[in-house]
């Protein structure tokens, strides 16, 4: 089986390569291809991926290569996890939106609609090569924001499932909380791509989300980063990303005083790839830990052995909402528990949810199709359009200037606006 990796020379990538080499039974990779158009990153990470293979007595080659088409081709599974403009682009992301009184984020708010108006026309050139050269390879998307690119992956008609790691971050921390083997926890998990809540902890089928709330508010709120008697009010746990919605304003002030976290991982990097250049280091170094992604292998290697294998079994993924969320419209990408199958992912019902959060998930679901309409059509009034939808902005001024400031500062990476 040739498993291709786009985005290869990510410092992510010996993670996703440490889940590999644990799960060569449920996924028996033969090929591992690495493609990156930074080859000197893929000389640092594609030899300590075939040094940690080698040490864990996998039996996969590791190929690396800047040739799409050869990369993809007669692939059984695509992984895609690049980031286009690298951590440069991401630190305009995260600061630009600042000047305007706005969160700062690589994923959502203006910051993550400037990654989706580079990413999508890449990754959709991406997955037509993939169309013609291994026509029945599932494409797992990990590049963020995964809930739009996901879409535009569906509405082209590619065989694609959208994957984040929040919900098995989430999962395993519940487990440790309760004692128990991750495999008995399931999460009544709902939302959008980084918008989610945990609104259950099934427990051999029991929901013991009220007992943990109880007895680890401090750990549960740590893990979202809000407040435990908000969390006890809300009766669920949000994802950490909730934060950027529930406390705008201080969250604003916290990034106006420190470092954009995109530098910090560009500083992380530097430090990961000298490391990654010891002939002797044939194990993921722990500081990839600060890198975030935690779970992330776990996450893709059982998506992709599910997808390969059948096997039926349930993950929280990115999926078309098929009527899901009745309030939203079914061509919408949602993040649920969905039963994996070789013919895809099916989402599973979803009690109904609160007006609370139902109000906030339609709003951003309207955004994300007019984020998705000015990445694949382009135009500055697009573009102002999709922020003026976004809550994380909403201002008409806010959202005008914004708009041409991103246009500007992507301009490079937007062939319409060249």
């Amino acid at each position: 089986m040739k498993l291709t990796v786009i985005g290869g020379g990510s410092t992510y990538t010996p993670e996703l390569v440490d889940g590999l080499a644990r799960a060569h039974a449920a996924l028996p990779v033969s090929e591992l291809v690495l493609a990156d158009p930074d080859a000197r990153r893929l000389e640092l990470v594609g030899g300590l991926s075939a040094r940690m293979l080698a040490r864990a007595g996998h039996p996969a080659r590791v190929v690396t290569t800047g040739d799409l088409d050869a990369a993809v081709a007669d692939a059984t599974i695509v992984v895609i996890q690049l980031r286009v403009g690298g951590q440069a682009a991401r630190h305009v992301d995260e600061t630009l939106p600042l000047a305007r009184g706005c969160v700062g984020q690589e994923t959502t708010g203006a910051g993550g609609l400037a990654k989706a108006l580079r990413t999508v026309p890449v990754v959709l050139d991406i997955a037509g090569r993939v169309a013609a050269r291994a026509p029945h390879a599932w494409i797992i998307d990990f590049t963020n924001p995964v809930g739009i690119v996901t879409r535009a992956l569906l509405d082209a008609g590619h065989r694609a499932v959208g994957l984040c790691n929040v919900a098995i971050g989430f999962q395993r921390r519940a487990a440790a909380l309760l004692g128990v083997p991750p495999e008995r926890v399931g999460l009544g998990h709902a939302g959008l791509n980084h918008l989610t809540w945990v609104r259950s902890v099934l427990l051999d089928g029991h929901d013991v989300l009220p007992d943990l709330l109880d007895r680890h508010p401090g750990e549960l709120a740590a893990v979202s980063g809000l407040p435990a008697p908000f969390l006890r009010t809300l009766g669920a746990v949000p994802s950490y990303y909730l934060r950027y919605f529930y406390e705008h304003d201080r969250v604003v002030e916290e990034q106006r005083g420190a470092p954009s976290r995109a530098e910090e991982v560009a500083a992380l990097e530097r430090d990961l790839l000298e490391a990654y250049a010891d002939p002797a280091l044939d194990t993921k170094p722990a500081r990839l830990a600060e890198r975030g992604g935690a779970f992330y292998s776990e996450a893709a290697v059982q998506l992709a052995a599910s997808l390969v294998g059948g096997r039926g079994d349930v993950q929280v993924v990115n999926v078309r909402n098929h009527r899901t969320l009745p309030f939203l419209d079914d061509r919408a990408v949602i993040e649920v528990p969905a039963r994996i199958t070789g013919s895809g992912a099916v989402p599973l019902p979803v009690p109904a949810m609160e007006p609370l959060l139902a109000g906030l998930v339609a709003h951003v679901s309207a955004y994300e199709e007019l984020a998705l309409d000015a990445a694949l059509r382009g135009g500055v009034d697009r573009v102002a359009a999709a922020l003026l939808a976004h809550p994380l902005v909403g201002q008409a001024d806010a959202a005008e200037r914004l708009a041409r400031d991103l246009v500007a500062a992507n301009r490079a990476h937007l062939p319409w606006a060249a």
